[in-house]
C-alpha cells in the first residue's frame, strides 16, 4: 500500500466539517476558472487529505469525471487501494447516483455535502441511495455544511453563463 503525502486537518477551523468543506470550495472555485460547473470534492483519512477533485467533464471530455469521482480515483491511487472503508468525501454539491454508486462501491465510510440539489441529488434531492435498505453498503450522510457558499458559486456560475447566452453566445448544456 503506498502512503498518502501527509496533508494535515484544515487549520484554524474549529469544526473540521467545515474546514474540509472549504478546501472542496477552494477546488470548486479552479473548477469554475477552467469554465466547469463549480463542484470540488476533498477525500479524508484519519483527518489528512488523500484525494481532491474538482469538476472536468468538459475538458477531459469524459462525462463520470464529476468532482467526486476524480478525488476517488485521486484517493484510489495514493492509497493503492480502490476500497476507501475509512474514508470521509466531502462535496460542494450533493452527489448524483452515478458518483453515490462509486461511493458505495469504495466503501466509503461518510459523506458530507455541501448544498442540495432537488433536480439530480441522490442523498434525498431527487432520490435517496444512502437509505434504500437493499443495497449492501450503507455510509453516513451529513448535508448542508457550507451550503450557502456552495449553492452561491453555482448560482453565479450560470447567472455568468445565462448573460453569455443572452448576449448571442451558446448554451453548452453539461448537467455538471
Amino acid at each position: 500500500m503506498i502512503a498518502a503525502k501527509q496533508q494535515p486537518s484544515v487549520p484554524d477551523e474549529p469544526d473540521p466539517d467545515a474546514g474540509f468543506m472549504r478546501e472542496a470550495l477552494g477546488l470548486a472555485d479552479l473548477a469554475a476558472q477552467a469554465g466547469e460547473v463549480p463542484v470540488g470534492a476533498v477525500v479524508t483519512r484519519a483527518g489528512i487529505i488523500v484525494g481532491r477533485g474538482h469538476n472536468q467533464p468538459i475538458s477531459s471530455a469524459d462525462p463520470t469525471a464529476h468532482a467526486e469521482m476524480v478525488a476517488l480515483r485521486d484517493a484510489a491511487r495514493r492509497l493503492g487501494n480502490y476500497r476507501l472503508g475509512e474514508c470521509t468525501l466531502y462535496v460542494t454539491l450533493e452527489p448524483c447516483a452515478m458518483c453515490v454508486g462509486a461511493m458505495f462501491h469504495a466503501r466509503i465510510a461518510r459523506l458530507v455535502y455541501g448544498a442540495a440539489d432537488p433536480k439530480t441529488g441522490a442523498c434525498g434531492g431527487a432520490i435517496d441511495l444512502p437509505a434504500e435498505g437493499r443495497l449492501n453498503h450503507h455510509l453516513q450522510v451529513a448535508g448542508g455544511v457550507l451550503a450557502r457558499e456552495g449553492g452561491d458559486r453555482l448560482r453565479r456560475f450560470f447567472a455568468q453563463r445565462r448573460g453569455r447566452v443572452e448576449a448571442g453566445g451558446t448554451e453548452d448544456e453539461a448537467c455538471r
